[in-house]
Formats: structure tokens, sequence, C-alpha cells
């Protein structure tokens, strides 16, 4: 069951990503995924699907709730995305702990944040295919083991940048609507 909610999870956010609500629950999804690969041998079944089943809709209800201060909340969004995102790329290395980690994490929050605040629209972009790319990949390597490293990566940067396209034609499409 985990792996096909990570990977529908992911699936929604490369193709809805642009939306905050759905921003918010994939960047709390990935984030209960790298938590559980942070303790490998201590998942029952129903952690590993609570956990991220649980930040995911906390993720999607604190965005949605959190309209009114749509700024405050991007940025937040976008460091948690950062470090989310360097951690789950240093996951599909298994390289999960230790103090390069944590400042890696902290330098992918940072990134995250900077994007945000300079790029708005296209760095929910960015961080969305990103994010999703990251989530369809590491679902599919519960039953596919070899995606994880190189070819995984390749494939997550491929996703992101299909979701990346399609996300942001849809961008200029409403832009030039207004």
């Amino acid at each position: 069951m985990f792996p096909i909610l990570v990977i529908a999870i992911g699936i929604a956010v490369l193709a809805l990503g642009k939306r905050l609500a759905v921003l918010g629950a994939a960047v709390g999804a990935l984030l209960g995924v790298v938590l559980l690969s942070a303790f490998p041998g201590s998942a029952t079944p129903l952690t590993v699907l609570l956990i991220p089943g649980l930040l995911a809709a906390i993720g999607f209800f604190v965005a949605g709730f959190a309209k009114g201060i749509v700024d405050l909340v991007l940025l937040v969004l976008g460091a948690l995305a950062g470090a989310a995102i360097m951690l789950g790329f240093l996951n599909l290395f298994n390289f999960t702990s230790g103090l390069l980690v944590l400042v890696l994490a902290v330098l992918g929050g940072v990134i995250g944040l900077i994007l945000v605040r300079r790029f708005k629209d296209w760095a929910m972009i960015i961080l969305a295919g990103l994010i999703g790319g990251l989530l369809v990949i590491r679902g599919l390597t519960v039953w596919l083991p070899f995606l994880s490293g190189g070819i995984g990566t390749l494939l997550v940067l491929v996703l992101a940048g299909g979701a990346i396209a399609y996300q942001g034609s849809l961008l200029r499409k409403g832009k030039a609507a207004e």
C-alpha cells in the first residue's frame, strides 16, 4: 500500500503542484518518507502508511487554511521543500545520516527559500516537479530497487522536467488570458 500511496501523491503533485494545498501535501509526504528511511528497522506497516499520510494531510490543510498569509506560508513551504528535496536525493543514494546530511538539508532549505522569494510562481512549479518526481521514484524503488542511485536521479529529473514544462505552459496560458 505504501508505494502506491507515495506514487499517487507524486503523480498528483506532478500534475497539480502549482496549487498550494497539493504542494503542501506533497512536502509533508516527502518529509514522512525521508523520516521513515532514517529509522529503517523500527517501522511497522501501519507506521509506514500513517506517517507520510498524516504529514501529507497536515501539509494539505495547513497550506489550504493559510491562504490569507500566502507569502509567509510560501516561504516556509519553500524552505521545507528545499530541505525535503535535498534529503530525498541523498536518500536515493542511501546517504541518510551524519552531519553532512544535516548541513546539506539546511542548504537545500535556504535554496528553496531564496527560490520562492525571488521567483514565486516558477519556484512553486519547480519545487512541485522535483518533489513529485522524488515521490514517484521513491515509491517505485520498493518494487524496482535498481532505481536507487543514478538511474533514479535521472528519472526524477525527467519527471520534474516534464511537470515543469506542463505546469509552466499552464502558467503562460493563464497569464495570456488575463
